[in-house]
């Protein structure tokens, strides 16, 4: 065991645990102010949930000794982290690191991608229903295809026992394909079973708003995602200091590129923008980020950036509610980035390989589109299913009259904002009208009162009783 190592992953998995509340942050500042807290709320719910599965069976799903065909571990291997707990002698490593630390690393991994599908369903969706497709998509979909692509374990005999991706040779180095892939096209199949808000593409109302709280949560994970790509070099060593550096370029490149197009199409580059470019560029580094030159790092941010703010309008144009750009930013960017490695991978990177520009011919770009293709496909379909079985059961869609008062107050009887001039909370159970109604600009004393009436009708306390 190294100890400079263990304390660099330790630190690392902090700074991607920092990424699910940063991503509540990011996302509750786009949504609308009435759907503000649901929106985080179903980040920290994917965390919480995601948590206790990772240790119970998600780990031994992901990384146990493959259980069929490369396509999922021995979910029983591991149950509760059983054999990975010695701290003596005979403690477990995964390199120089102790196993359990690297678990830990990875279930963070696993919280905030299934956080990042939410983003396709804001201000519609029943808190727990959400809940039970987190746990059941986690399950699934993200172990499974943890497993084929970050699996690389041999047995004793040096036989192949990882995921099947990863033995045909796809270079994802910290999840282009099982997080941003992944986690967008499940969004798109969320955003088709929910189907579109009301007012989508009319509602001025559905822009974010709180900008200030959109680019501190950029900030956030950005910062985030520093552990998410060098932590995933799982040493202190010159590969992680490799990784640092284009994980600060391409955001930046993506950045300029975003803006760019935003000056030329619409006439002004905005704070949304930018925050919404550094995102786009962090997306596609993720799988590429040990097999570029800085340099090629630059050129994929620029393009990810440019190519990601002309994507998120194809829902208006196909029709599809992606309310938070799921699927333009993460899903768009994360094909950018892993096709790009087939294009730009340097043979004297970290994680070498020779691209279509190094010499290498089309073998490597092969690999790259049928990982992209396999879990693109894999993760729509069962997020599909899954939605619609959901939906099905237990409903998925809160009703007009809740999407229209606002999921926070229906759902969670609370609001994001209070009146500065009182000491009361935004705690008001059945949406009673109190200094929290008075904060808000974009709700109004009817709105409210027309939540509680209803409200006290269906519990029987209004109608002939209550006149």
């Amino acid at each position: 065991m190294n100890a400079g190592d263990t304390a660099w992953v330790l630190v690392s998995a902090a700074l991607v645990l920092l990424m699910s509340p940063g991503l509540a942050i990011f996302y509750g500042g786009m949504t609308r102010v009435k759907s503000m807290l649901n929106m985080m709320m179903m980040s920290f719910g994917a965390l919480a949930v995601i948590g206790v599965l990772w240790v119970v069976v998600g780990y031994s799903i992901s990384f146990g000794n493959d259980a069929f065909a490369g396509l999922f571990g021995n979910p029983f291997e591991f149950f509760g982290l059983h054999g990975l707990l010695s701290t003596g002698k005979d403690m477990p490593l995964v390199g120089t690191i102790p196993e359990i630390v690297f678990v830990g690393f990875q279930g963070v991994f696993a919280t905030v991608t299934v956080a990042l599908v939410s983003g396709a369903i804001a201000d519609r969706a029943k808190f727990g229903s959400w809940m039970v497709f987190a746990a059941l998509w986690g399950v699934l979909v993200y172990f499974p295809v943890a497993h084929w692509v970050f699996d690389g374990s041999k047995n004793a005999a040096g036989t192949f026992i990882g995921g099947w991706l990863n033995h045909l040779g796809l270079i994802d180095f910290a999840g282009g394909t099982a997080v941003e892939v992944n986690a967008g096209a499940a969004g798109l199949a969320l955003a088709i079973v929910l189907g579109k808000r009301i007012g989508f593409g009319k509602d001025p109302n559905h822009r974010p708003h709180n900008l200030p709280l959109v680019m501190l949560g950029c900030g956030l994970l950005w910062f985030g995602w520093f552990g998410f790509n060098a932590g995933s070099a799982l040493a202190a060593n010159g590969t992680a200091g490799y990784v640092w550096i284009n994980t600060l370029v391409a955001p930046c490149a993506a950045v300029l590129s975003w803006l760019l197009v935003e000056r030329l199409r619409d006439g002004h580059a905005t704070s949304f923008g930018a925050a919404s470019g550094a995102i786009a560029g962090l997306v596609a580094i993720t799988p590429s980020c040990a097999s570029l030159s800085p340099l090629w790092s630059i050129v994929l941010g620029a393009v990810a950036g440019a190519v990601s703010a002309l994507a998120v309008g194809l829902k208006y144009r196909f029709g599809y509610d992606d309310s938070l750009d799921v699927v333009g930013v993460h899903l768009v960017g994360g094909v950018v980035g892993t096709l790009f490695i087939g294009l730009a991978a340097s043979p004297g990177a970290p994680v070498g390989g020779a691209g279509l520009f190094y010499g290498g011919g089309f073998e490597l770009l092969g690999k790259q589109a049928l990982g992209t293709v396999s879990v693109l496909g894999y993760s729509f379909l069962v997020s599909l299913a899954l939605g619609y079985a959901i939906k099905a059961v237990m409903g998925f869609r809160v009703t007009k009259e809740v999407e229209e008062d606002g999921v926070d107050l229906a759902i969670h009887a609370e609001t994001a904002y209070h009146s500065g001039s009182s000491s009361a909370g935004g705690f008001h159970p059945l949406g009673e009208r109190g200094p929290v109604g008075d904060a808000l600009d974009f709700e109004d004393d009817e709105l409210v009162a027309g939540h509680r009436e209803r409200q006290l009708v269906q519990s029987g306390s209004g109608g002939k009783a209550g006149a």
